[in-house]
């Protein structure tokens, strides 16, 4: 009796220690989830604000902002609810009614982006690059919350008209760049490839916005510099077909009649 008791107390015992286990791996299971989902919804939040804190750099309607500041709204929202320490949650609290704030604004007083045609590239390099890197994140984004449903269907063919402008004006500039840079080093073949390149792209602008000026002055700039390509080409190419004089002296030493000691 007193040993089937011990077993039944063991039993007991062994369940106890099972049941605090699991108990304890699925609170520490848990906890790891909701650490992973604030570092998602964290990393969420910065990319949207770097975002915005770049499209000073173009031109964007209050539509297309607002989808970044919803996003960070319910960014902000979902990090609250995951939150057990209070002075961080708090914060968080905060932050989401100043970005409210801004959704209200933007809602009120809704602002018309310029004509694309009024794009210029920064003349700084680095601003450029930002601008590329943020025009690529914001197509991203537009398309990650449309493909949730969270973007009515014109704002979102608004924004990627826009965005696809952008970018193409970029190329245009970069490959005119790259092209008298292939130039400056009488790199011919490529400069010219460049150029055509830039061509077939304002080819693809000039259907999206026939009256856009940029077509023009752009289509000129890269006919110039292929005129000046083929201009230098051809002063180049007939000094690289002579035959060098030192070179032809050695010819003729070698074939001149040898001298008898």
């Amino acid at each position: 009796m007193t040993f089937t008791l011990v077993l039944i107390l063991i039993g007991a015992l062994f369940l106890l220690i099972i049941g605090i286990s699991l108990i304890q791996q699925q609170k520490e299971r848990a906890e790891a989830e909701r650490r992973m989902e604030l570092k998602r919804q964290r990393a969420i939040i910065d990319e949207t604000e770097s975002v915005l804190s770049s499209t000073g750099l173009a031109s964007f309607p209050s539509s297309i902002i607002l989808v970044l500041y919803k996003r960070i709204n319910e960014a902000l929202q979902v990090s609250v609810s995951y939150l057990v320490n209070q002075p961080q949650q708090a914060d968080y609290q905060r932050r989401q009614i100043d970005i409210q704030a801004q959704i209200t604004n933007l809602n009120n007083n809704a602002m018309q982006a310029l004509a694309i045609e009024n794009f210029r590239l920064p003349d700084n390099d680095k601003q450029i690059l930002e601008l590329v890197q943020m025009l690529k994140k914001i197509k991203a984004i537009v398309r990650a919350e449309n493909n949730k449903g969270k973007i009515e269907p014109q704002v979102f063919a608004e924004a990627e008209s826009r965005i696809d402008s952008y970018q193409l004006r970029i190329n245009v500039e970069s490959m005119l760049s790259r092209a008298r840079a292939s130039n400056s080093l009488k790199q011919f073949g490529s400069s010219k490839q460049m150029v055509s390149k830039a061509l077939a792209t304002l080819q693809a602008i000039k259907a999206k916005t026939p009256d856009d000026p940029f077509i023009s002055r752009k289509v000129d700039e890269a006919k110039e510099l292929l005129s000046e390509i083929n201009s230098q080409q051809k002063q180049v190419i007939p000094d690289a077909v002579k035959p060098n004089k030192n070179e032809g002296d050695d010819i003729d030493m070698l074939f001149q009649p040898k001298k008898k000691w």
